[in-house]
């Protein structure tokens, strides 16, 4: 009977330890999904927005209030882009959500 219970109680843990482990792969797969689905928008608002023959975008900066063409960077940052300025913080977070102002 002892080894009955001896039985019983690893195959709980191991079942259990499998459910956790399992929970936890899950977690991290739904935020690497959801994290690419954002990187996915935040790039098709930044290729969306209108741009000059040179490729430079044209937006409304935040800070001056005047229209600029600039290029955005490999993180769809113009270069004009200060990262410790919240003018130039709000400016990345409208070209992500697609809310920029152009010109």
């Amino acid at each position: 009977m002892a080894d009955r219970n001896r039985l019983e109680q690893f195959l709980r843990s191991t079942v259990r330890g499998a459910g956790e482990r399992y929970e936890q792969a899950r977690g991290s797969t739904n935020e690497q999904l959801a994290d690419a689905r954002e990187a996915y928008q935040a790039a098709k608002n930044a290729r969306s927005l209108p741009s000059d023959e040179a490729g430079r975008v044209k937006i409304v900066c935040r800070r001056y209030a005047e229209q600029r063409a600039t290029k955005l960077d490999d993180e769809y940052r113009p270069a004009c882009y200060e990262a410790t300025h919240p003018d130039c913080e709000g400016c990345v977070e409208d070209v992500y959500d697609g809310r920029i102002e152009t010109w």
